[in-house]
């Protein structure tokens, strides 16, 4: 069957090339950046991800996939369609579903023969209702359609590899034919399938997003208070994980998460509840904690120090989370624009994430690959993402190359007793 993607963004290009790897031989991404599609048709992939360009590579040459900014002809004999847009947040806090509402008219324009669409993107309960109207309504020719939710559960940084060995795949049907359709996809993937109703497929979505975010908030307040009463979060962390109730998951304390994910999901859900009459309260707290953890080590920093007025700080990490260049809602811009106000000398290292930073701090910060560069002659450093490159950085160099050998550590990557060894002065999170 002939597969078309609306969107090549994480979602989409990593679905796109997961259909393709898997057998489907017909699969065509849209995008509306032809520089973007050319770029894709070349092999070279326009986000950072493990494995993905490879595979790219190898079903595009030999026919599996295709790229193009011709939504016409890769709408008109589509059997199915998947919508994998952005849903960007508005200011407050819901959903903008612009990029799908025009999605649905090139595909009512389009489609010449019966079409299951598929949404992909992250929507509010009751979108693909709502969609399948709309297109219904601006169809231009008389054939069937129907939209189905089937949202995706990937992380930034193994996208692929969740994509390919997914825990399960959620498809929101209203209908035996589009259940069918979706069972057909997915059937060389050989994972399981939950089939529901569509308003909870989209609930899904959210349910589980917005579960592992208030786990990570719930384990960064309790961290917060393990600093007070002196107790050792890893330690804490590490006795609750082998508790088959809670798992080991998500439970490292750190200076909050990021991502495109997280940040914007429980502010919609937050949104919905309270547009429909209702508080999640647990949501809410979830992200109240979030944005106060991002800044707890800076503001511990000032404590500290006299003045960051003129003093050369090294920034470690810009990514929000180890393989991946996204930097939506990273903490790295926020506590960056903190030292950056107070004066601060900022040099920043990532192995991949420079090149965005520069579209948000063209001017004010200085950036380099080798963390011995970021460091030398530095007062302070301050470290936001656990790359490899930095937990396996030999700490002794902090102690030679820098200023003063005063570290903050948002991620945890050394041992406290190491660190004390060396004379460094160091602070993590709940330790």
């Amino acid at each position: 069957m002939k597969i078309a993607i609306a969107g090549t963004g994480y979602v989409g290009l990593v679905t796109g090339v997961c259909l393709a790897e898997v057998g489907h031989d017909n699969v065509v991404c849209v995008d509306i950046d032809e520089n973007k599609v050319e770029l894709m048709k070349s092999g070279k992939s326009p986000i950072y991800e493990a494995d993905l360009e490879e595979l790219m590579k190898k079903n595009y040459s030999i026919g599996r996939i295709d790229y193009t900014v011709d939504y016409q002809s890769a709408y008109k004999d589509a059997e199915i369609i998947m919508i994998a847009v952005g849903t960007p947040e508005r200011k407050d806090g819901s959903a903008n579903l612009d990029y799908i509402k025009k999605v649905a008219k090139q595909i009512a324009s389009s489609i010449t023969k019966d079409t299951l669409v598929v949404i992909k993107s992250t929507v509010p309960i009751g979108t693909n209702q709502d969609i399948e109207k709309y297109i219904r309504k601006n169809l231009k020719n008389n054939v069937k359609v129907e939209v189905a939710s089937n949202p995706e559960f990937l992380s930034q940084g193994t996208a692929v590899k969740d994509t390919l060995n997914a825990s399960r795949i959620v498809i929101g049907v209203e209908s035996l034919w589009a259940q069918e359709m979706l069972e057909k996809v997915y059937k060389p993937f050989n994972q399981p399938i939950v089939a529901t109703n569509r308003n909870s497929a989209e609930m899904i979505k959210y349910a589980s997003n917005d579960f592992l975010a208030l786990k990570i908030s719930f384990m960064n307040d309790i961290a917060n208070l393990c600093e007070i009463v002196g107790a050792n979060i890893e330690d804490v962390a590490l006795g609750m994980s082998y508790d088959e109730r809670i798992g080991s998951k998500f439970l490292k304390a750190g200076i909050g998460y990021g991502g495109s994910c997280f940040p914007k999901d429980t502010k919609a859900l937050h949104w919905l509840s309270t547009h429909n009459g209702y508080e999640l309260k647990t949501i809410k707290a979830a992200i109240e904690v979030n944005e106060c953890q991002k800044l707890r080590l800076v503001r511990k920093a000032s404590r500290l120090v006299e003045s960051f007025e003129g003093m050369k700080v090294a920034v470690l990490g810009l990514t929000f989370k180890p393989g991946t260049d996204d930097l939506r809602e990273a903490p790295s811009i926020t506590n960056i624009e903190y030292l950056v106000d107070r004066g601060a000398n900022v040099i920043a290292y990532d192995p991949v994430g420079i090149e965005n930073t520069k579209k948000i701090f063209k001017e004010n910060i200085k950036y380099t690959t080798s963390i011995d560069e970021a460091i030398k002659d530095a007062e302070a450093c301050f470290i936001m993402t656990e790359w490899k490159e930095i937990i396996n950085y030999d700490v002794i160099n902090y102690k030679e190359k820098m200023k003063k050998a005063l570290i903050f550590d948002g991620r945890n990557c050394y041992k406290i007793e190491d660190m004390k060894n060396l004379g460094i002065e160091y602070y993590s999170i709940g330790r």
